[in-house]
């Protein structure tokens, strides 16, 4: 049975057999509290005497009527598909039905304020979710157009992708309150999943852009209870950035008639591209002061949800194989925009620093696909949201655009998108049009990029005679034996020279690397530099070592390089060791403590602290751990004291200290900071930074629930909530765990949010590791049943998250190890899931290995 799954396969049969022409759907939303009552009336072509189905997630279906016919819902509803049969070559069907909201960030998620009890709904429908709000044939190339008409209570707004219309009276609902119609016009032909339904009463800022197609109307939206926190000027500036870079890039005007963006409770992503209405998560509104990383980030997302409009929106993919190309195109044009058309000109730093880490991670696991992945049905979608989607497909297009030039990158685009613009496409297509513009043949590049998994390494070896010249100098490339390919690269090399405690760069040379060994003759009959950087500038997507000598100069001069970008790279290779267990963790560690003095670059110094917090709790041998903990939260503090007063380096190293206070700390300066007794310059005890203080007492085993019921009762918003609900299961008591196991996974009633704040609790490392051993089992135990909670988002929260990583110990893999051995016929989503939970320990036993050499 088919249950909510789609194959591609039955995919392909339906958008062969069926044309879709146009949906008007109708919603209440003034019903109850549970259910809304939703209609689908379809208007499609199909095939004479054929019989296809349209796909419904709901309470029930209460009424089909197919060309006029009525068919009993008992016999055509099952496994989520209406069944239509008989049909006629030009079909009209009204399938109308009871909707059940959500609190799981999928389909109508339902949110109450707790601040002042209003009511929010938005919908999310990325990957197969529309189908949770109305009646539809659920895949990308059945496109349509929509046409809304939804009844909810008259103080609410109503946004959708058309531009909102005035409300039409309508009488009183259920409940007694004052209800209204919006009736939208329909939209242009878009796919289900980016259509969009947002409601309730929420404050909006407004503004407006002047763009080829005219002056398009724009909005920000969020919780009235958050609107004093909302940023709406910066926002606004990105995004008309984003508006005239992108339509100057594309040469084609922005495709739809306004441009809404909502920051929504409870979201599971960053962002959602929606047509002409975008959704956001509320943590980009800043109720605190935040390090300047996340607004950076803020600014990439608004980019990048901007970017689909075009790329995901008027031009679509097929079938969902070429997610890819939809997520890794908005990463690279939303990436070259912030860097070109922002105030964030050092973006790629960001971008090599943060998304390359995450695809080099997952490019190591044993689960890694090609970019150009296998999508056989919908569950492999819904796990394919990764760092080879996103952070390696946007690697490769950044290395493709310098393969083939700008330019012709840039008229391939332009052309892509006139001749397929409102249509389906595959990556052949954009293929085409780039060798058209290049006069490139990119069948073999495709293969060895897109169609290959694995990542590469490249490292120089040189010979030096006694004068200091080199006398010869190759880059030799390997690949891992499970996925053995060797790949060209174009690249540069840098040469740096120390001046005065300084690294220079004194030259850079560029060339093709292809093969397991590429000769350098530029580099042959010159002196060794102090420093030789493989892949300077980060052109390509591949890891890289360094000779000794390089090295050592860098592990000499860690502030040296008078740049972020070379000091990223340096940084990361050393990382990189490391994660191969050829460098030790504290090594690692105290080449981080040594460079994190002065930086000032906010996502270097968050992704160095991240890297440090793993190699502490995952890498170092565990008989050291507990000494090296107490040394880096003494460094960090230290360091945090000596920082600016109030700059983004002391925001950091505080939150950092605190992350790194264990069970037994004393905390009484974290407890006079939080009680205001006692101040450190600069720092703005505000709401997140209590949180994040109270939590590490909490860790610590110094404060108790009343403390943290006092504190949320302080200010009782969702997000206090869902702090204290993390604080709890922080606590390192065998209770306490228990409770948060209880509640997050034997339970099924908690929203999402919820049960992703408990996991970070109850998973939280520098507490007794015998708190956590008991749950080796449980968890394995609790996978028989983890699809009973019938979302993938809590499912995916679940195994996730309550996987005990922070044991990081033999007994855990054997443990995995066993479940899969013994499971092979479970979802192959969810095998994987556990899988890369796994290799992660695997990892760090190897590195445990290592780092204790050094003892």
């Amino acid at each position: 049975m088919p249950g909510t799954n789609l194959t591609r396969d039955e995919a392909s049969t339906r958008s062969a057999l069926v044309s879709v022409s146009t949906y008007r759907i109708e919603l209440d939303l003034t019903t109850d509290e549970k259910t809304f009552a939703t209609a689908s009336t379809i208007a499609f072509t199909a095939e004479e005497g054929a019989e296809t189905f349209v796909d419904f997630v709901g309470e029930s279906v209460d009424e089909i009527v197919l060309n006029g016919a009525s068919l009993d819902p008992a016999d055509h509803f099952a496994d989520s598909r209406v069944r239509l049969p008989g049909l006629a070559p030009e079909n009209t069907v009204t399938i109308r039905a009871t909707g059940a909201y959500t609190n799981t960030g999928e389909g109508l998620h339902r949110f109450v304020d707790p601040v002042d009890g209003e009511v929010y709904l938005y919908s999310q429908f990325e990957v197969p979710d529309s189908r949770r709000m109305y009646p539809v044939f659920e895949q990308p190339d059945l496109k349509a157009s929509f046409e809304l008409h939804v009844t909810a209570p008259a103080h609410w707004q109503v946004i959708s992708n058309s531009p909102t219309p005035e409300p039409e009276p309508t009488g009183a609902g259920p409940d007694g309150g004052a209800r209204t119609v919006w009736r939208f016009a329909p939209t242009p032909r878009i796919s289900s999943y980016i259509t969009a339904l947002v409601a309730g009463p929420y404050d909006v800022v407004r503004d407006s852009v002047t763009s080829r197609r005219g002056e398009v109307p724009l909005g920000i939206f969020c919780r009235k209870s958050l609107a004093p926190y909302l940023d709406a000027d910066n926002i606004f500036d990105v995004t008309k950035r984003g508006f005239a870079f992108f339509e100057e890039e594309f040469d084609c005007e922005y495709p739809f008639e306004k441009y809404d963006q909502i920051f929504t409770p409870e979201y599971n992503m960053g962002a959602m591209e929606n047509a002409g209405c975008v959704t956001f998560n509320e943590v980009y509104v800043f109720r605190s002061k935040v390090p300047q990383a996340l607004v950076e980030r803020r600014a990439l997302t608004v980019l990048h949800e901007l970017a689909h409009m075009w790329f995901g929106n008027l031009v679509t993919m097929k079938w969902w194989n070429d997610l890819w190309l939809n997520e890794s195109f908005a990463e690279w044009a939303s990436t070259t925009c912030q860097a070109e058309a922002t105030r964030w000109a050092d973006a790629w730093t960001t971008f090599g620093t943060m998304e390359k880490d995450w695809a080099y991670r997952e490019d190591q696991l044993s689960t890694t696909h090609p970019i150009v992945a296998e999508i056989r049905d919908l569950r492999d979608v819904e796990v394919n949201f990764d760092g080879i989607t996103y952070a390696k497909g946007a690697s490769v297009l950044k290395q493709l655009v310098a393969y083939v030039g700008r330019e012709a990158f840039r008229d391939g685009l332009r052309a892509y998108f006139a001749d397929h613009a409102w249509g389906n496409t595959t990556l052949a297509d954009l293929l085409r049009e780039l060798e058209r513009t290049s006069g490139r043949d990119l069948h073999s590049w495709s293969a060895a990029w897109l169609e290959t998994a694995g990542v590469n390494t490249l490292r120089p070896v040189l010979d030096i005679d006694d004068s200091g010249t080199i006398t010869s100098a190759v880059i030799e490339q390997t690949a891992p034996q499970s996925h053995p390919t060797l790949r060209p690269h174009r690249l540069g090399i840098g040469l740096y020279a120390v001046e005065r405690g300084r690294l220079e760069r004194t030259d850079r040379i560029e060339i093709d690397v292809d093969g397991a060994s590429t000769g350098v003759p530029e580099l042959v009959g010159r002196p060794m530099p102090d420093l030789l950087l493989v892949n300077d500038d980060d052109l390509a997507y591949c890891k890289i070592r360094l000779d000794r000598h390089s090295l050592e100069t860098g592990l000499t001069y860690p502030r040296g390089f008078t740049s972020s970008l070379p000091r990223a790279l340096f940084l990361a290779s050393a990382w990189d060791m490391t994660r191969d267990a050829e460098m030790g963790a504290r090594s690692f560690i105290d080449l981080v403590l040594q460079t994190v003095p002065g930086e000032t670059d906010s996502t270097l110094l968050r992704t160095l602290i991240q890297q440090l917090q793993t190699a502490l709790f995952s890498y170092v041998e565990p008989a050291r751990r507990e000494e090296t903990r107490v040394r880096v939260r003494d460094a960090f503090w230290q360091l945090a004291t000596e920082a600016e007063p109030g700059s983004d380096a002391q925001l950091q190293l505080v939150m950092a200290s605190c992350a790194v206070t264990g069970q037994g700390d004393d905390t009484s300066f974290a407890a006079a900071l939080l009680d205001g007794s006692r101040t450190l310059e600069g720092l703005v005890v505000d709401f997140e930074m209590r949180w994040t203080l109270l939590t590490a007492m909490t860790a610590a085993g110094n404060a108790d629930a009343d403390a943290i019921r006092d504190e949320r009762e302080r200010e009782d918003t969702a997000t206090g909530r869902e702090r204290a609900a993390r604080a709890r299961a922080a606590r390192p008591t065998a209770p306490a765990k228990a409770e948060a196991w209880e509640a997050a996974v034997v339970g099924n009633d908690l929203p999402n949010a919820v049960v992703g704040a408990i996991a970070l609790g109850f998973g939280r490392p520098g507490a007794d590791p015998e708190l956590l051993r008991p749950y080796i089992g449980r968890f394995h135990d609790m996978l028989q049943h983890v699809e009973e909670k019938g979302s993938h988002a809590i499912l995916e929260a679940v195994v996730q998250g309550f996987y005990p990583r922070a044991l990081a110990s033999r007994e855990l893999v054997e443990a995995t190890d066993a479940w899969l051995a013994e499971h092979t016929e479970a979802e192959p989503s969810l095998r994987r899931l556990v899988t890369e939970n796994r290799d992660p320990v695997e990892r760090a036993l190897r590195a445990q290995e290592r780092d204790a050499e050094d003892s």
